[in-house]
């Protein structure tokens, strides 16, 4: 199991390592850099800058070295536990990230309890009940789940709340509450706005897990040694939960190597539509105005997170499922 861990250590260093080179190269793809976005955004205001403006600003942000030095300047503040400043917002990027991680977090997690706790025993019952009246209800569930996007139900429940109930379920706080300090009434506040973006952004990822919780379990259910215990005697819940469920489990444990990453950034359509103030709107953002150093270290730290849950997930796959071996034979 030691040996295990480590050579899976060891990959995820070299992985991450060639993902910040990835994503570095990524951000430098798009013509222009920085500094041309902000020459264009004060001509829309009617104010022109000089050549020897432009050059100094370059200079100042280290945009008129060549690529592979400033990559090497950005890794080794990081390898510092610096982040450095966003050029745009003239911040720095831990505090920016840091001012919307746990709202990521909360909204996030909040998300995928929901769609676990309902996937699952909805996706044991439409398996044990196959073909009966619920497992069609909750079939043609799942199928618009899946079928329809995230931001199409955002915005269908914002005009039916806004239309009927005259109440506006946009982003997390109220308005008064948005810049205050933290206390019981802010977090009540919060609590009353929490369930909208829980179920809109748990909405798709249980309805395919329902999906794919039932596929498992049938094919688990058709297996030699369910109908050897069934045929013994064994009590059907006992028989269901204790062996087929659990290797059924495989794909809720795979998705952690996707919930990381989900926790930092969310989803970042839905975020924009509902007005939440988490990590996907400030990385579109900055991708949109090249802050290379704020989209670079966001996207590196989603990556890494992909890599940290892919380990997890081996490890839970290998507690869950019996047949998994740490060597491959």
């Amino acid at each position: 199991m030691f040996r295990f861990v480590m050579q899976r250590i060891i990959i995820g260093f070299f992985t991450i390592l060639f993902i910040s080179i990835i994503s570095f190269a990524i951000i430098e793809l798009p013509p222009g850099d920085y500094i041309s976005t902000y020459i264009n955004m004060r001509l829309a205001e009617g104010t022109a800058v000089s050549d020897a403006e432009a050059a100094a600003l370059r200079h100042a942000y280290g945009i008129d070295q060549p690529a592979y030095m400033r990559y090497l300047k950005w890794m080794t503040r990081l390898v510092q536990g610096d982040l450095g400043n966003s050029m745009a917002l003239q911040r720095p990027i831990a505090e920016l990230i840091g001012d919307r991680l746990a709202m990521t977090i909360l909204v996030t997690l909040a998300a995928l309890i929901l769609a676990w706790a309902i996937a699952l025993p909805i996706g044991i019952y439409s398996a044990v009940r196959q073909y009966s009246i619920g497992d069609y209800v909750f079939t043609v569930i799942g199928f618009v789940g899946i079928a329809v996007p995230n931001f199409l139900l955002a915005l269908a429940i914002m005009y039916f709340s806004w239309v009927y109930l005259g109440a506006d379920i946009g982003g997390l706080f109220s308005d008064k509450y948005v810049l205050a300090p933290w206390s019981l009434a802010r977090v009540w506040d919060l609590i009353e706005h929490l369930p909208v973006p829980t179920i809109v952004l748990g909405m798709g990822g249980m309805a395919s897990l329902i999906r794919i919780m039932r596929a498992n379990l049938l094919d688990e259910l058709r297996k030699p040694y369910v109908v050897t215990a069934r045929a013994k005697g064994l009590p059907e819940r006992k028989l269901i939960l204790k062996y087929p469920v659990r290797i059924a489990l495989n794909p809720f444990a795979s998705t952690v190597g996707y919930l990381f990453p989900s926790l930092v950034s969310g989803s970042v359509v839905v975020s924009l539509v509902l007005g939440l103030p988490t990590v996907g709107p400030l990385l579109l953002s900055s991708l949109r105005s090249q802050d290379m150093f704020l989209a670079g270290t966001i996207v590196l730290m989603l990556g890494a997170l992909t890599v940290i849950g892919t380990l997890i997930s081996d490890l839970l796959l290998v507690w869950l499922d019996p047949r998994i071996r740490l060597e491959g034979r």
